[in-house]
């Protein structure tokens, strides 16, 4: 990775690359620039239109790290960007539309992007729903994992959606579908949350919707408070902030059904083999929506 680089025409200056953000395994800022520019191709389709939050590490993983979310006024003019509703007054967001926009905020630290689930032009209706699979502190088997994950699948095909599945690079599983904007967020949310509900009455002893921590015991939480007005959920193909900078990774359900998948298999040293060997497993996501409201219906008939 050079200091200084030219991108569609934009002028782009990257400091401190020799800086080392996973000291467990060495990996630099420039080894991470380098993975977010060859990963673009395929992570861009998923952030592009979509409000930003960056969260940054510009000193490495140990450090805590924060969230930025509006554009700074050092921001340079180029930088595609929308203005959405905020609570008291408007917020203006970076859209990571293309590679120079990607390396300047990664550049910032911004080691995990994270995204709304609606477009920045209608973002009050999302066009994706999404359950996070989340285990408990002590974590959980793949194994059990994936048995959440199928219930999951099925509980979305049998109101008529199309689900994908991803690991999160983190502890657990994203269960995404897409859908017709036909609904605002607190209706979807609503929807996402009866789905919830009805898969915890039939297995209660591994599923729960209990946010309390200390009242979940070994079940896994299925959390959905994502699919709320404002609030993100890490891009696919994104580094997580964890050792051996694993990545969120889209899978397909043939994949998860014939082996359990560890949500931190994947990382910024064998995406590349993975990428090599398999399509994209979302890449027919935008043409599998389906309506929002019809899944409500469907939901009221059981």
């Amino acid at each position: 990775m050079k200091n200084t680089r030219t991108i569609a025409g934009h002028h782009l200056e990257f400091t401190h690359l020799e800086k080392v953000w996973f000291p467990d395994s060495g990996i630099s800022k420039a080894e991470i620039l380098e993975y977010y520019e060859r990963i673009a191709p395929r992570l861009l389709p998923y952030t592009k239109d979509r409000p930003l939050t960056m969260h940054r590490f510009p000193d490495g993983i140990e450090d805590e790290g924060f969230y930025h979310q509006e554009v700074s006024e050092y921001f340079p003019d180029w930088i595609p960007r929308a203005e959405v509703k905020k609570e008291g007054g408007q917020i203006t967001h970076v859209l990571c539309d293309d590679v120079a926009t990607l390396l300047y905020t990664v550049n910032l630290g911004s080691l995990v992007p994270h995204v709304w689930l609606s477009r920045a032009d209608r973002p009050e209706y999302p066009d994706r729903i999404l359950i996070d699979l989340d285990p408990p502190d002590g974590g959980a088997k793949a194994t059990t994992l994936r048995a959440a994950a199928l219930r999951v699948r099925d509980a979305l095909v049998s109101v008529g959606l199309t689900p994908f599945v991803a690991t999160t690079g983190s502890s657990g599983y994203h269960v995404y579908a897409p859908v017709a904007r036909d609904t605002i967020f607190d209706e979807a949310r609503a929807i996402v949350r009866r789905i919830a509900a009805q898969l915890v009455e039939r297995y209660p002893d591994e599923l729960t919707i209990e946010q309390r921590k200390d009242k979940r015991g070994e079940r896994i939480y299925l959390d959905t408070i994502r699919n709320s007005y404002g609030h993100t959920a890490v891009a696919p193909y994104a580094v997580r902030a964890r050792k051996g900078a694993p990545v969120a990774t889209p899978l397909s359900w043939d994949e998860l059904e014939s082996e359990p998948i560890e949500p931190t298999r994947y990382t910024i040293k064998n995406m590349f083999r993975r990428l090599g060997q398999v399509k994209d497993p979302w890449s027919d996501m935008d043409h599998a929506r389906a309506s929002a409201v019809e899944a409500a219906r469907r939901l009221s008939e059981d």
